[in-house]
C-alpha cells in the first residue's frame, strides 16, 4: 500500500501524487470543486520561502550593491555624498536592528542598495579632477610619466602634469594621455617637458554607445592628445613619490620580459606571449587581433579568471607534488595550505605584473578568496566565494560595474559556479553506472566538462559582448575546444617557468615551447575565423534589453528551486526585444562634420566634410554592417562639392551636410533635413535643421522618422550634468522630436513670358 507523506502543496497526501488528491463523495469518483490554483500558488510560496532560506542571502547583497551603483550612474546630477552616506548608514544600522525579524532580508537588499550609491557617489567626490571642454592647441607641459603603451602604429604615455602653459584658459589638469610616434614614448618615471595638442577625452560616438571618457576620468585623465615636436627630458624640481617608483619598476620588468621573450619570438608570436604574460596586447597586429575575437578566443588576450587560475593551479600543484616528495613533510605538516599559500603569492605577483586591470582584479580577489578557504579548510567553489569577491572590487572600483571586462568576466564565473554547484551534480551523480564509468576512464567526463564550460561561459558572456561589440560568436564553443586545452597545457605553464628560469638564463627553451602552443592558437583562430557564418554581428539595441538579460542571468545563475527557469524566460524576452529595436535614420556626429543616412537599400551612406575612421567604424558596427569605414559603397547617392553634400533618405527626402554659409539658402528650398556646424539659417527655412549649437549642447544625435518630422536620441540630454560630462553652460531641457517648420508661402510671381521670348516657338 502506498504510505501517505506530506506532498509539496503543504497536505497530506500519497507519496509519489503531484497534485494532492482531492477528497471525493461517497459514490462519486470525480473531486468536489477541484482547484488547479490553489497548489499552484502554495507551490510557489514554498519554492520563495526556500531561496529566502538561511545561507541563501549574502550572493543576493552584491547583486544589490552593483543596483545602486547602477542607479547612480543614471543619476542627472551628482548626488550630495553626505545624503548619501547618511542614508545608506542608516540603512545598514536599522538591518542590524532587525536581524532577527522576518523584514530583515528586505531591509538588507535595501541597505546593499544605498551602500553601492553611496560608495559611486564618494569615489567620484574623491578623485574629483578637471576635465578640458574644448580642443587647445600648442600647450606647452612638464609633469612626470606614469604609464607607456607600445602599441602597433604609435605609442602612448600617461603623464601626470606638474604645469602648463596656454595662450586659452583652460581648467588645471592632473593627468593627460598623450600619443607619439612609435619608438619615442618616454620612460616610465621620467621627468619630460613637451609641447601637445589637447582634445576633450572621447565620449560616446552615438547615443547609446559606450563613453570612454567615463573611464578616462575614473582613471584621473581629464584630456588626451598628441605631441608635437621632441620630447625633452628633464631633471625633476622634486620626487615623483613611491607610486612612480613603483610604476618605473614593475614596467622595467614587463620591458625586461619582453626583451627575453623577444630574444626567441618575434611577430604576434612575441606579442601574444607578452601579453599573456604582462597584459601588454597592443602589439598584437590587426588581423590577428580581429580573428581572435571572431572566433571567440579574445578573452585569451586578456588577461582575467581563467589566466589567474592557470597560474595559482600551475604553482598550488607543482608545490603540493615536490612537498609530497619527503614523507615526513606529508606525515606531519600541512603541505596543502602551504601549497596554497605560495600559490596565493604567485597570484598576487601576476596581478601586479599584469597591470591590475579590472578583469585581472576581479580573478585575483576570486582566486584570493578559494585559496585562503583552502587554507581554512573551507568549501572553495561557491557563491559565497563569487559574492564576496564582486563585493571586493566593486567597493574598491564601483566604476568597474559599467566596463564589458567586469560584465564579462562576472557573468561568465556565475556561469562556471552555477555549472559547478548545480549542473555536474546533476549530471555526474551515477558514477557506479558502468556506461558512465567506461566514459570517465577514457577522459570523456573531462572532455565534457570542459565543453560545457567553454558553452556555459559563451552563452554567459553573449548579451554583454553583443552589447558592447556588436559581436557574437557562433563558432566559440568549437575554437575554445581546440585552442584552450594547448593553452591550459603547454602556453601558460610554459611561460611560468620562462619567468622562474630568466635569472638563471634557461628561459629561452620555455619561450619556445610557448611559441609552438601560440602557433596553434593563431592556426585555430584563423581557421574558424575563415568558416562560412563565422562573423556574427549585431545590431545596436539599447540599455533596456541589456538589463532584463542581466536579469535573466542572475535569475538562472543564483536561484535553486525551479523558480530560476524564470531567468530563462526574461533571456528570452531580452533576445526578441533585442531583435526588434527599430535602427536610427540618421546619424550625426558632435561635431557636425559626418552625417550617415539610411538609403532605399536600408544600408548606411555617408556625408562628411572630415574623415573620422573611429567615428564611421564604430557606426557600422552598430549597424551590424560588415563594410569598412574606407569601403567606396558609403558614398553611393551622396553628391558633394566644396559647399557640403546631399543624399536622399529612404523616404525620398533629401537630407543635406552644409559646410558653407551660401550653401544653406540653397539647402533651405530642396532638404527636408539640414545638418551644419554653423549658426543656423535666417527665419523662414522650409527644411530642419541641426546646426552648431544644439550639437554644442546635446553631441552626437541619433534620429529616427516619424510623421511630423524625427524623433531625436542625444548622448547629453537635457538636464544631464556629470563630471565626465559636464553640461554646456545655457543648456536646457533637449527636444526629443524635430519637426519640419510651417512652409512660407512664397509671394506671387507673374507668369507672363516676354513676347521676345516666345519668338520663334511654335
Amino acid at each position: 500500500m502506498a504510505e501517505q507523506s506530506t506532498t509539496p502543496g503543504g497536505k497530506r497526501g500519497y507519496a509519489g501524487t503531484w497534485p494532492p488528491r482531492a477528497a471525493a463523495p461517497v459514490g462519486s469518483y470525480l473531486p468536489v470543486r477541484a482547484s488547479i490554483w490553489r497548489p499552484f500558488v502554495e507551490t510557489l510560496g514554498q519554492w520563495a520561502r526556500a531561496e529566502a532560506g538561511a545561507g541563501r542571502l549574502l550572493p543576493w547583497v552584491p547583486v544589490a550593491f552593483g543596483i545602486g551603483i547602477a542607479f547612480y550612474f543614471a543619476a542627472e546630477h551628482e548626488p550630495v555624498p553626505s545624503v548619501a552616506a547618511t542614508v545608506a548608514i542608516a540603512l545598514c544600522l536599522l538591518a542590524l536592528l532587525l536581524r532577527r525579524r522576518s523584514v530583515f532580508p528586505a531591509v538588507v537588499m535595501l541597505a546593499a542598495i544605498a551602500a553601492g550609491f553611496a560608495m559611486a557617489t564618494w569615489k567620484t567626490a574623491r578623485i574629483a579632477h578637471g576635465v578640458l571642454a574644448r580642443p587647445v592647441f600648442s600647450v606647452a607641459l612638464t609633469g612626470f610619466v606614469e604609464t607607456r603603451d607600445i602599441r602597433e602604429k604609435t605609442d602612448r604615455f600617461v603623464l601626470r602634469v606638474v604645469s602648463m602653459e596656454s595662450q586659452r584658459e583652460v581648467p588645471k589638469l592632473e593627468r593627460v594621455r598623450l600619443s607619439v610616434k612609435k619608438g619615442t614614448a618616454p620612460e616610465v618615471g621620467s621627468f619630460v617637458e613637451l609641447k601637445t595638442r589637447l582634445m576633450p577625452p572621447l565620449g560616446p560616438q552615438r547615443p547609446g554607445s559606450y563613453d570612454f571618457g567615463r573611464d578616462l576620468y575614473f582613471q584621473g585623465i581629464g584630456a588626451s592628445g598628441f605631441v608635437m615636436g621632441a620630447v625633452k627630458t628633464r631633471e625633476p624640481p622634486a620626487a615623483g613619490g613611491l607610486a612612480l617608483r613603483y610604476a618605473a619598476f614593475m614596467q622595467w620588468l614587463r620591458d625586461a620580459i619582453d626583451a627575453r621573450i623577444r630574444t626567441t619570438l618575434d611577430g604576434d608570436q612575441r606579442a601574444i606571449a607578452t601579453a599573456l604574460l604582462t597584459g601588454r596586447r597592443d602589439a598584437i597586429t590587426t588581423p590577428v587581433n580581429d580573428a581572435m575575437f571572431i572566433s571567440g578566443l579574445g578573452h585569451v588576450l586578456s588577461i582575467s579568471g581563467y589566466h589567474m587560475a592557470v597560474v595559482a593551479g600551475v604553482v598550488f600543484f607543482t608545490i603540493r607534488a615536490l612537498l609530497a616528495l619527503f614523507p615526513a613533510l606529508t606525515a606531519g605538516h600541512p603541505i596543502k595550505k602551504w601549497a596554497a599559500a605560495a600559490a596565493l603569492v604567485a597570484a598576487a605577483f601576476y596581478l601586479l605584473l599584469s597591470g591590475a586591470e579590472v578583469a585581472t582584479q576581479r580573478s585575483f580577489f576570486m582566486t584570493a578568496v578559494v585559496l585562503i578557504a583552502v587554507i581554512v579548510d573551507r568549501r572553495a567553489i561557491t557563491f559565497r566565494t563569487l559574492a564576496v569577491a564582486a563585493l571586493i572590487v566593486l567597493a574598491i572600483a564601483p566604476e568597474a560595474l559599467v566596463h564589458p571586462s567586469f560584465q564579462m568576466s562576472f557573468a561568465a564565473t556565475l556561469g562556471l559556479v552555477a555549472l559547478v554547484q548545480i549542473g555536474l551534480p546533476n549530471l555526474l551523480a551515477s558514477p557506479d553506472h558502468s556506461a558512465t564509468a567506461r566514459v570517465a576512464l577514457w577522459g570523456g567526463r573531462e572532455l565534457t566538462m570542459l565543453m560545457l564550460a567553454s558553452l556555459v561561459a559563451g552563452l554567459a558572456t553573449t548579451p554583454y559582448a553583443a552589447f558592447h561589440f556588436h559581436r557574437v560568436t557562433p563558432y566559440g564553443l568549437l575554437a575554445n575546444l581546440a585552442a584552450m586545452p594547448v593553452v591550459s597545457a603547454i602556453v601558460m605553464p610554459a611561460g611560468m617557468l620562462g619567468l622562474l628560469a630568466m635569472p638563471f638564463g634557461f628561459d629561452g627553451v620555455f619561450w619556445a615551447i610557448m611559441g609552438f602552443g601560440i602557433d596553434w592558437m593563431i592556426l585555430v583562430t584563423q581557421w574558424v575565423a575563415a568558416l562560412p557564418g563565422a562573423v556574427g554581428r549585431m545590431a545596436a539595441f539599447g540599455i533596456g534589453p541589456l538589463i532584463v538579460a542581466s536579469a535573466g542571468l542572475v535569475l538562472l545563475g543564483l536561484l535553486r528551486t525551479p523558480l530560476r527557469w524564470s531567468g530563462a524566460v526574461l533571456l528570452v524576452m531580452a533576445s526578441v526585444w533585442a531583435l526588434l529595436v527599430p535602427q536610427p535614420d540618421v546619424l550625426v556626429s558632435a561635431d557636425g562634420r559626418n552625417v550617415a543616412v539610411r538609403g532605399g537599400d536600408g544600408r548606411l551612406h555617408l556625408m562628411h566634410s572630415a574623415k573620422d575612421a573611429f567615428l564611421v567604424k564604430e557606426w557600422l558596427a552598430a549597424d551590424a554592417d560588415a563594410r569598412t569605414a574606407t569601403d567606396a559603397s558609403l558614398g553611393e547617392g551622396v553628391s558633394c562639392d566644396p559647399s557640403g553634400c546631399v543624399t536622399q533618405s529612404s523616404n525620398g527626402g533629401f537630407v543635406a551636410l552644409a559646410v558653407r554659409p551660401e550653401a544653406l539658402a540653397d539647402d533651405c528650398e530642396r532638404a527636408a533635413l539640414i545638418v551644419t556646424a554653423r549658426p543656423p539659417p535666417p527665419r523662414g527655412c522650409a527644411a530642419s535643421v541641426i546646426d552648431a549649437e544644439r550639437l554644442r549642447r546635446h553631441g552626437a544625435l541619433m534620429l529616427r522618422r516619424t510623421r511630423d518630422g524625427y524623433a531625436i536620441d542625444a548622448v547629453k540630454p537635457g538636464g544631464i550634468d556629470r563630471p565626465w560630462s559636464p553640461a554646456v553652460p545655457g543648456d536646457g531641457d533637449s527636444e526629443t522630436t524635430l519637426r519640419a517648420p510651417a512652409s512660407t508661402p512664397r509671394p506671387a510671381v507673374d507668369a507672363t513670358p516676354a513676347e521676345t521670348d516666345l519668338q520663334g516657338e511654335d
